[in-house]
């Protein structure tokens, strides 16, 4: 089959079968073409609770999958490609959490949405790279324990100094690969653009930058701004995709090692595939589980407000 066959089939079984798909903004064109919603983590999981498809795929990797589970219990959610997870996800554990709680009594613990499900149900509140600064901003709580990225919790930390942080050494091991002579090369190559990095880059490299964001918030900005070049510091698929968005504007990825490899595991054949029943994975979570990690998310839902 062509590319275009396989989307049309794709197109075919999803209405047939009353199928929403989600794709995570790293996921590749020809699977952003054939979704129903792109965008991070926590927007496709409340995109998932409001369809009415009677089942979700979830091309991206598993505690994304388990996110809208969460927020959409009543749903068969799969995950196109059942090998995709998260390194930072499984940096930490339930277990791992309970000890941290010990070392750092009365500190609110706070994690960030790149966790499990399981991981969840030990923390006070969830946060995503965009609400991080204002849901812990909000909390009543002067001390927090923020999990797993000490990066975006350094960047976030900065944001508000009446508040005392503590980290565990955790991160994205793809955002770290961008080092700070990367934004030098970028500005000696391209002097007239606008370098804009993730948060879960290290701080070496935050410092340095123009503008520091989200994925969806280095899309919205990229796409908005009046710059004719940017240089983008989070995974290189976003790179393809403000091409498609933007052809009249020039980007460049930061760096060439800025690939995740888990998000590459999802292909189109894997939806079509998981569409017919042969491949991906059904995400289930037992009721204590599911229930504790909402509740997490639905104190990050009130804080935002």
């Amino acid at each position: 089959m062509t590319i275009a066959e396989m989307q049309a089939e794709i197109r075919r079984l999803k209405q047939e079968k009353n199928v929403c798909i989600l794709a995570h903004t790293y996921q590749s064109q020809d699977i952003w073409e054939v979704a129903d919603y792109v965008g991070d983590s926590y927007g496709l999981s409340v995109q998932a609770a409001g369809t009415d498809a009677d089942a979700v795929i979830m091309c991206g990797v598993r505690f994304m999958a388990e996110t809208c589970k969460i927020l959409a219990p009543d749903k068969r959610v799969y995950l196109a490609n059942g090998g995709a997870g998260c390194p930072m996800a499984d940096q930490l554990d339930a277990e791992l959490v309970r000890a941290l709680k010990r070392e750092y009594p009365g500190y609110a613990v706070v994690c960030y949405i790149n966790t499990t499900a399981e991981t969840k149900t030990e923390c006070d509140v969830c946060v995503t790279s965009s609400s991080a600064q204002k849901v812990i901003g909000n909390m009543e709580a002067d001390r927090i324990l923020f999990i797993p990225d000490c990066n975006l919790g350094d960047y976030v930390a900065k944001q508000l100094p009446d508040k005392t942080f503590r980290f565990v050494h955790g991160g994205c091991p793809t955002h770290l690969r961008i080092t700070p002579r990367d934004v030098e090369t970028a500005r000696r190559l391209h002097p007239d653009a606008e370098i804009l990095v993730h948060p879960e880059c290290h701080p070496s490299v935050t410092a340095l930058a123009d503008y520091v964001g989200s994925t969806s918030g280095i899309l919205a900005h990229a796409e908005a701004g009046d710059r004719r070049a940017y240089v983008i510091g989070t995974e290189n698929s976003i790179v393809q995709h403000l091409q498609f968005s933007c052809p009249d504007k020039a980007f460049y990825a930061l760096s060439g090692d800025t690939i995740c490899r888990n998000m590459k595991l999802t292909t189109l054949g894997d939806v079509l595939g998981c569409l017919r029943g042969a491949f991906g994975e059904e995400i289930t979570l037992d009721e204590p589980v599911l229930n504790a990690a909402k509740r997490c998310i639905d104190a990050m839902l009130r804080l935002s407000q």
